[in-house]
């Protein structure tokens, strides 16, 4: 059979295989299976075991489950209660008012976090009520949360990250410090959106309850400084070189319980719902990264990749055209699959194009978490509509259109990215 034949069939499996239901890990793993018994020389028993060992006993995915149990251990804290009261203060003079706490606490959030998902979620069990009580629209306020949710996948420390770091061979380190000027500058402009839509709003927005003066600000900020110290302890020792990512993962695990042990709201239930969650949620992750693993394996015997390189050149596009290409394409992708599988599924095939092109693993690091954003907020598989639906009983269609606008300041964020590329490249240039 020609490459286009296989190509076709492995395909057609895959799709067959995700309608029955199969998780994504088998998934996976059967097409890889498939491809390797039926077109290559070599057992696919043999190679599959090998692979699947060699994915599965990373030291760097330490890390994943460290960030993933720091995330749960700090949704089930009153931490965001007490961004809320820390925040408001600051932003009730400006355009848009307690609107810019969903940015500004996802923004905050995201950095001790990692989790798209856990970030909607946990800012969102703050404000929601909040701004609903005070009267603003629930289309903004649900829209906005929606897209800052969408930070915590860019703003190290990030899951997303770390797979791709794995999936590509990339330091995980520059990766996390990469992120962290296109997470600014595109809450920056989340909050910005918001300023011009109060403006063109102005009877839509509620007035401010009182103006505290700046000693009864400090005061209020108090409460910002358990979730700042967090922040700094985890990211100051990666940057600092004190830590591998793996370490501060285990820095934040102990700094989340100490936490949670001073706002005294540890217990044996919520450490045992803490560590069961973060249990539940790595193992799906370990399950598909050991079935794309496989998968890689598989196609780079076929000879996939280096074909489907080899046709993307013959096209002739250009870097520009590749990556509007790609961003197209997970676009589509995102709307059936979640990000990590997104992820793992395709570096196989598309890292070989990206380096024929010439484009850097650690922009294009950057690039592809931005893309996998996109995806939070795209129906029917977008995770941060699956959140706030349940959180909100609103429908998938009424979120995702509310989330629209901060869809398309994401295509303006890949743009940017794309015209000033040292907005990604510049902090992993200084280590």
């Amino acid at each position: 059979m020609n490459e286009i034949a296989i190509t076709a069939l492995l395909i057609v499996s895959l799709f067959a295989l995700l309608g029955t239901g199969v998780w994504i890990g088998l998934t996976l793993t059967g097409v890889a299976w498939i491809g390797m018994q039926l077109f290559s020389a070599r057992p696919a028993g043999d190679a599959m075991a090998v692979t699947v060992w060699g994915a599965a006993s990373s030291w760097t995915l330490t890390a994943l489950p460290l960030f993933i149990w720091m995330g749960e251990i700090l949704f089930r804290t009153r931490l965001s209660e007490s961004m809320f009261r820390g925040l408001a203060p600051w932003v009730s003079r400006l355009p848009g008012r307690l609107l810019h706490t969903n940015v500004i606490g996802c923004t905050i959030f995201a950095a001790v976090s990692g989790s798209s998902a856990a970030t909607c979620a946990t800012i969102g069990k703050m404000s929601l009520p909040e701004l609903g009580r005070r009267g603003y629209p629930e289309e903004i306020t649900i829209g906005s949360l929606a897209g800052a949710g969408t930070l915590g996948l860019l703003i190290p420390p990030s899951i997303i990250m770390i797979v791709y770091g794995v999936s590509a061979d990339v330091s995980i380190a520059k990766l996390f410090i990469a992120g962290v000027l296109p997470g600014i500058l595109l809450a920056a402009l989340f909050s910005g959106y918001l300023g011009l839509w109060s403006l063109l709003n102005p009877g839509r927005v509620p007035a401010p309850e009182s103006t505290l003066g700046l000693r009864q600000k400090l005061h209020e900020s108090r409460h910002l400084i358990p979730v700042v110290a967090l922040i700094g302890a985890v990211l100051g020792s990666i940057y600092s070189g004190v830590a591998t990512a793996t370490e501060a993962a285990a820095v934040g695990v102990v700094g989340s319980l100490a936490l949670s042990v001073a706002q005294g709201s540890l217990n044996w239930a919520t450490f045992r719902d803490s560590l069961m969650g973060a249990t539940r949620l790595y193992c799906m992750i370990a399950l598909i990264l050991a079935g794309a693993a496989f998968l890689t394996l598989s196609m780079g015997y076929i000879g996939l990749p280096r074909r489907l390189a080899e046709f993307v050149g013959s096209l002739g596009l250009s870097p520009f055209m590749l990556v509007v290409a790609l961003a197209v394409f997970y676009i589509l992708l995102g709307c059936f699959l979640d990000g990590i599988s997104m992820v793992v599924l395709t570096m196989g095939v598309v890292l070989p194009t990206v380096q024929a092109a010439g484009l850097d693993l650690v922009w294009f690091g950057v690039f592809i978490v931005i893309v996998v954003e996109m995806a939070q907020i795209t129906p029917p598989v977008g995770f941060n509509l699956f959140v706030l639906q349940g959180m909100t009983g609103k429908e998938i269609t009424w979120i995702a259109r509310a989330a629209l606008p901060f869809f398309l300041l994401l295509c303006a964020m890949v743009l940017l990215l794309w015209f000033f590329p040292q907005i990604a490249l510049w902090l992993p240039a200084q280590m």
